[in-house]
């Protein structure tokens, strides 16, 4: 991995570089799963939280849950959500949009003063493809996604998940799980939008 491998997973659609990690305990919720479906979600939410050394949390003193993960078939579902609407802006016209683009995923930031990762919301269609994910690779895929904020290309061609050939069990690949890593390093920032940042990234990673 190259520096610029490193900022290339931080740039954004339109040219610029945008990093945030998460700047408080992460305080999931996951609606629409079973709940051994949950167990798995929150598992990996745990291992991954591990990895880098931040916290979980039962509840956010300002927001309840911080990091809302719903499971639908279709996106007109979230029109019947109660108050959805009132966290995710335009919602009537998103879904559109997504419905139009048959899309099967969508995730949502919000971010506090600093620039840090104040909450997310993911929505995930398990239609088609999705559907016949194992449910512990599209845990482990979305703790990933929703750990920093990555860019557009970052996995647009490169899963961030291997499966080890031995045992068939779905891991981080150790580069993603490096970077991950040094993102949360305690002297890094909690966001940048320099790309600079992303040499102090490649600094700090360790690879074997």
């Amino acid at each position: 991995m190259t520096p610029q491998d490193v900022e290339t997973l931080f740039t954004r659609a339109d040219g610029s570089y945008g990093f945030a990690r998460w700047g408080r305990p992460i305080a999931p919720v996951v609606f629409g799963v079973e709940d051994a479906t949950l167990r798995t979600v929150k598992g990996a939410l745990e291992a991954v939280a591990t990895l880098v050394g931040h916290q979980m949390a039962e509840t956010d003193p300002e927001l309840g849950s911080n990091l809302m993960m719903f499971f639908f078939r279709e996106w007109e579902e979230l029109l019947a959500v109660p108050d959805l609407d009132r966290l995710i802006p335009d919602l009537p016209a998103l879904v559109a949009r997504l419905r139009a683009a048959d899309a099967t995923q969508y995730r949502a930031f919000r971010f506090d003063n600093d620039g840090a990762i104040q909450a997310a919301f993911v929505f995930l269609r398990m239609s088609g493809e999705m559907a016949k994910l194992p449910a512990e690779a599209l845990a482990l895929g979305e703790a990933v996604q929703t750990i920093v904020t990555w860019g557009p290309a970052a996995f647009a061609e490169t899963s961030p998940l291997a499966v080890v050939p031995e045992s068939g069990a779905t891991v981080l690949r150790p580069e993603v799980a490096a970077v991950i890593a040094a993102a949360y390093d305690r002297m890094m920032p909690a966001a940048a939008e320099d790309p600079s940042h992303a040499l102090r990234l490649f600094a700090r990673l360790r690879l074997e």
